[in-house]
């Protein structure tokens, strides 16, 4: 399966009745990542009020967390975590300072003003998109190696590091109903002589 997270961090501030809004949008692989991105944007601001937070992790989005942090219970995290996921992006934390303006907002408009700020900021975002390839390793010579990654590039295959020694040894990274083509593409262009290596498949950016 496919699904997007985001290229950059992103930063946006909303105002509404004199409070800031102050929303920064990263990228984390793991749970981990996500609080030590909490933390850092809790010391950046020690004297504001709340640094509310969601986070969403996993191509299913099954790590799914959100915190309050001082706030009436629901008006924070909870509107921040849904605006990720209606948004259908995956590893992302999202905080939330909140500078206080001296106004109350009551409940519905905390909900509205948390959902916003992470909206505005999942708007601005770079999408990327995020799906398995497979590693395949074609070991062939060098001049073939050369026809066979222009070709590659031509049909849009992700192209891998490669090492040098008697051969090359170039890695290409495509999904699985593409394993056979490549396979063919370099039987063809090498006579018969490339040897292919199928290595781990795993969640890769792809290009946009």
């Amino acid at each position: 399966m496919e699904y997007e997270t985001i290229g950059e961090p992103v930063d946006t501030e909303l105002e509404i009745s004199r409070s800031r809004f102050l929303t920064r949008l990263e990228r984390v692989e793991s749970e981990d990542e996500a609080r030590a991105v909490i933390a850092r944007i809790r010391a950046e601001h020690p004297r504001a009020r709340h640094h509310c937070s969601a986070f969403v992790i996993g191509p299913e989005s099954r790590i799914q967390r959100s915190n309050d942090d001082g706030e009436p219970s629901g008006t924070a995290g909870a509107p921040m975590l849904d605006a990720l996921t209606s948004a259908g992006v995956s590893d992302v934390v999202a905080v939330v300072t909140r500078y206080f303006g001296g106004v109350l907002l009551g409940a519905g408009g905390l909900t509205r003003a948390y959902r916003a700020a992470v909206a505005e900021a999942v708007l601005r975002a770079r999408r990327v998109p995020r799906a398995i390839r497979h590693e395949v390793t074609v070991h062939c010579a060098y001049d073939v190696a050369a026809q066979i990654e222009a070709e590659a590039r031509r049909r849009g295959y992700g192209i891998g590091t490669a090492e040098y020694s008697d051969h090359i040894a170039q890695r290409f990274h495509v999904a699985e109903r593409e394993i056979a083509p490549l396979a063919e593409l370099a039987a063809e262009l090498s006579a018969g002589a490339a040897e292919l290596d199928r290595g781990t498949a795993e969640y890769v950016d792809l290009a946009t």
